[in-house]
């Protein structure tokens, strides 16, 4: 997919050998963590269809987003934003928002039920992101980064029923308390 002379592409395994340092170096001039090769190949190997990247018309990688889908804790799907990293000039042109927007929506094509990651809480321009796409904080984690920054859990409720159990509230519980209201007293 083009847009505005940038190309978007689902990572594919047959270009290991051409995306893989390149999405090192990306990532590890951005973030905080120092991610091992294995770290990359664990989710690249496995969930590689889930990854995407822009690139110039020259093939130079601008961006990258690494995600996951599994089920959590034998509970909901959960997609997870592992690792999103745009070069510094390139910010501020729609390249996160657009490589997140394709891992949400290939994510929910698979029916995940919630998409779940973690920033920096000095990360304001991606904690700005994750809410414009509708994440909402879920907790912060005191010193959650080996550089011992803090972060902040963002998900997104991609099915309403995962949502409210997650807040406690069950639709069928109002519904019999609404029931068992409005019967009239028995004569």
């Amino acid at each position: 997919m083009e847009v505005d002379g940038l190309h978007y592409v689902q990572y594919h395994s047959s270009k290991e050998t051409s995306y893989l340092a390149a999405i090192r170096q990306l990532i590890s001039n951005d973030l905080s963590e120092p991610y091992s090769i294995y770290v990359y190949r664990y989710f690249l190997y496995q969930w590689g269809d889930l990854c995407f990247l822009a690139l110039d018309r020259k093939e130079n990688m601008l961006g990258v987003v690494i995600s996951k889908l599994e089920p959590h804790r034998g509970g909901p799907l959960r997609g997870y934003i592992a690792m999103l990293a745009v070069k510094k000039e390139h910010r501020g042109k729609g390249i996160a928002t657009k490589l997140v927007r394709m891992a949400i929506d290939i994510m929910i094509e698979r029916d995940a039920d919630e998409i779940a990651l973690e920033t920096e809480v000095t990360n304001t321009a991606a904690m700005k992101l994750y809410e414009r796409l509708g994440f909402l904080r879920s907790k912060r984690l005191h010193r959650y980064y080996l550089n011992g920054n803090s972060a902040f859990r963002f998900v997104l409720f991609v099915k309403e029923s995962v949502y409210t159990s997650r807040l406690g509230y069950d639709d069928h519980e109002e519904e019999e308390q609404t029931n068992q209201l409005e019967m009239p007293p028995s004569a």
